[in-house]
């Protein structure tokens, strides 16, 4: 792999991790275990049939829980715990480096853009869940698994596309997150004022 493969995978997968580690992990292994595309050996075990298989149930799991207002964002709270580390052993797995310092840097700007899509993620659903109707939050589920394989795939096809792409996504978080987090802090702030009236 050249340079800007190997970035964009490792970026790519800790991108995908924020949003979707489960389906992540699954599609990528399974797409490697049939020669579709091509990981590096640090990643291989991705492709063992007990990852794929584990992987592909929690993907269902996930896929439903995401569809249901409310339930995503308590599925949301608890991944923070395990999309984030997961990013960062994703992105240093793609680098496939022995030297430690490289593949502890690389860990921790994968662990970094996890996380901030996971926020990302995880505050505006927040947000939608304090609509009243559910179409919004199964609109916007599907919405992000559409980004999911879209921008996957634009990784592996046209990585310099997707780079691109991703840098984008990264300014429009930094702008995001403040905006979302206030929001969230206004909706409790509503909330408690309610219960103590």
């Amino acid at each position: 792999m050249d340079a800007i493969s190997t970035l964009a995978l490792a970026s790519g997968l800790s991108w995908a991790s924020g949003l979707r580690t489960y389906l992540t992990i699954f599609a990528i292994g399974i797409m490697a275990k049939f020669g579709v595309i091509y990981l590096p050996d640090s990643l291989g075990i991705l492709t063992h049939p007990l990852v794929i298989a584990a992987s592909g149930l929690l993907s269902v799991i996930e896929f439903l829980a995401d569809k249901i207002p409310y339930i995503d964002s308590i599925w949301d709270s608890i991944h923070t715990f395990i999309r984030i580390p997961a990013g960062a052993l994703l992105a240093m797995g793609s680098m496939n480096t022995g030297d430690p310092v490289i593949a502890t840097i690389v860990a921790l700007l994968g662990g970094s853009l996890a996380g901030a899509t996971h926020m990302t993620k995880a505050g505006s659903r927040a947000l939608i869940n304090t609509t009243p109707e559910p179409v919004t939050n199964i609109a916007t589920s599907f919405g992000e698994e559409s980004i999911l394989i879209t921008g996957g795939w634009l990784a592996f096809a046209h990585p310099t596309v997707f780079l691109g792409l991703l840098a984008m996504f990264i300014l429009l978080m930094i702008w995001l997150i403040p905006k979302l987090w206030r929001g969230i802090k206004s909706v409790l702030g509503n909330i408690g004022r309610l219960t103590r009236s």
